[in-house]
Order: C-alpha cells, then structure tokens, then sequence
C-alpha cells in the first residue's frame, strides 16, 4: 500500500521534544531538507507502491534521507539506521517532528525497497539532491556537467597465477581443443 500522509500534530506527549527546537536552522541537512521537492518523490517513486494490496509503505521522505546518510558516509543499512536514531538534524530532515528513541524501520526494509525501486529511483533520489544544491548555490550546474568516477578503490575480480581455478579452467579448454583436433587422452 501506498505510505499513510504525515499528519502535524498540535499536541505533543510529555517526554516529547519538538524537533524545530533542537536543531540550528541555518545547518546544511535542515537547508538541504527545506530546499528538497519531496512530492517529486513521492509521485515519481510512490508509483512502486500498489494502491490497495500490502501493508502501508514507508513515509518516502523518510526513505529518501535515510539513502542519503548511506551513501554520503558509506555505511551498513543497520548503520544509517541506528545513526538516525542518534542524531536531530537527520530526523528533522526525514520530516519527523518530534525526537525519536526508536529505530524508524527495520534494516532489512531498505534493502527491499531499494530493489524495488531499480535504477531510476536511484537516479530520481541523486538528481533531486544535485538539484538542491544547485538551488542552494553550494556548487554549480557547470561542476555537475561531468561526473568522474574513480574505479581504483573499487573491488576487482583478479585472478592470481596460484589460483587453482585458472588451472582447472585450462585444462578444460584444451580438453576441449584436443577433442576438436581428434586427439585422445587418457585422463582428462
């Protein structure tokens, strides 16, 4: 099911401690959170959602920032969440309006969502905060232009001359290569 609309309320519990009271309002993640259009997001990615069927999805906005922690620090779906948890400014531009002690989802929900949205709602969420930075004027539209990426630090699929699969893996080939020419072997 689609996500239930934030509702504002008025009253707040006891223990309850309004967001807007603790953050600094001139902060990066509270302008970034101001300057973001998140009904792009729930239009654009909400379509991922069936209208009836399912539990009610997570609130987007919620998704969107906590993608954004991720990937800015490079960390676990348990870590962003218990980062969350930990810090105002990324609540407060999640769209909560109180201070939560509670984890806001489950880990494992990230991942599930992440695969259903695919590629383009990866690309919806990265072009959306260029576009506040742009906005924001904290970079330009002639840096995002062109994008370099740096595949040095990346993982490789190298194989090694000790590796015992390479030998197998030749074996096979001239196996094969010798059956084409009609020549016998004993043992392959």
């Amino acid at each position: 099911m689609k996500p239930k609309p934030t509702v504002r309320s008025p009253q707040r519990e006891l223990r309850q401690v309004e967001l807007s009271n603790l953050v600094e309002i001139a902060h990066p993640l509270v302008q970034l959170g101001e300057r973001i259009e998140w009904s792009v997001f729930e239009e654009q990615l909400g379509r991922t959602y069936d209208p009836e069927n399912g539990a009610p999805g997570i609130n987007m906005r919620l998704i969107v920032a906590l993608h954004y922690l991720k990937y800015q620090h490079n960390l676990s779906d348990e870590a962003v969440v218990g980062r969350w948890v930990e810090n105002s400014y990324r609540q407060h531009s999640s769209g909560r309006q109180y201070f939560e002690h509670e984890l806001p989802i489950d880990p494992s929900s990230m991942t599930r969502l992440r695969k259903r949205l695919g590629e383009a709602g990866a690309e919806t969420m990265f072009k959306a905060t260029i576009d506040a930075r742009v906005a924001m004027k904290v970079i330009t539209a002639s840096q995002v232009r062109r994008v370099n990426v740096d595949t040095t630090v990346q993982t490789k699929a190298i194989r090694y001359p000790t590796d015992s699969r390479l030998y197998n893996r030749a074996t096979e080939r001239l196996v094969a290569h010798a059956r084409k020419r009609g020549l016998r072997s004993k043992q392959s």
